[in-house]
């Protein structure tokens, strides 16, 4: 039989919820949700006095840092997380009532771009190859012809070795860029990102993956209606079905069935509490 409370614990289930979103927005610009800490403001207000490691993440990458620690820990640690996607915006919709904007790796790029121009700063491109880095380069001088373009291809492997490391990190130390952007595939351009911050002389680093073909224009962004009803993921499927259909058909369904499993033990707490 349920017990009747009285006073504040009368509303005990409403008062609990308020405190655990208040508790997760304690840092007014983010969200601790699904385990992490996901950018809740406007890209205005990117922090700037130090170093700032940028990373995205959607219902695929989640998927994969659960299996693998250490892209985890790259997402995890990121100075700033953009949900750049719309499960993980319903993901925190459905667990904690807070509704984001989501935020894509295209438009940390533009925006970034547009910042540049105006201060007259610098980028680096690591990623891709050549022929794409060149069509990037073109682009951006022809678009934002105030920003000094760099760009550097690494070879095309699973794994870096040492020497390879010391050749992109030369690379982009000698530009310095003001931002960097990494265009490598999720999950070994945050894991690299990650692992040689403390290296790199640059002020922001992002990983924007897709975006480089995407601004490239070697791969068309699927269209504004698309993106405006939060159908990215299905305008990418349909233009690239042999690559994408495992990361939205495979992994969209194990994403729910993990959030289903966190907003389950999320009320078997507050019934605890």
């Amino acid at each position: 039989m349920k017990t009747i409370l009285r006073g504040e614990e009368a509303f005990g289930d409403t008062l609990t919820l308020q405190k655990e979103i208040a508790y997760k927005m304690a840092d007014s610009k983010n969200i601790h949700s699904i385990g992490y800490d996901i950018y809740a403001t406007g890209l205005d207000h990117l922090p700037t006095a130090h170093q700032t490691v940028v990373n995205t993440i959607n219902q695929y990458s989640y998927c994969v840092a659960e299996n693998d620690p250490e892209f985890k820990e790259s997402l995890q640690n990121a100075d700033v997380l953009l949900p750049d996607g719309i499960a993980i915006v319903l993901a925190v919709k459905m667990l904690d009532g807070i509704k984001l904007k989501k935020i894509a790796g295209a438009d940390i790029h533009k925006f970034c771009l547009e910042k540049l121009n105006r201060t007259k700063g610098s980028c680096f491109y690591l990623g891709s190859s050549n022929a794409t880095l060149q069509k990037i380069t073109d682009r951006v001088n022809k678009e934002f012809p105030n920003i000094k373009v760099g760009t550097f291809s690494p070879p095309f492997k699973a794994t870096f070795t040492n020497d390879d490391n010391s050749e992109m990190l030369n690379h982009i130390n000698t530009f310095k860029p003001d931002v960097l952007f990494i265009g490598m595939t999720a999950p070994k351009q945050e894991k690299w990102g990650y692992a040689h911050k403390k290296q790199i002389d640059a002020q922001l680093i992002c990983s924007i993956g897709a975006v480089f073909d995407f601004y490239a224009r070697t791969i068309e962004r699927p269209n504004k209606i698309c993106l405006k009803f939060g159908l990215e993921w299905l305008g990418r499927l349909i233009k690239e079905p042999k690559r994408m259909w495992k990361r939205y058909i495979y992994y969209g369904p194990i994403f729910f069935y993990h959030l289903k499993n966190k907003k389950f033990n999320n009320s078997n707490s507050r019934t605890k509490s």
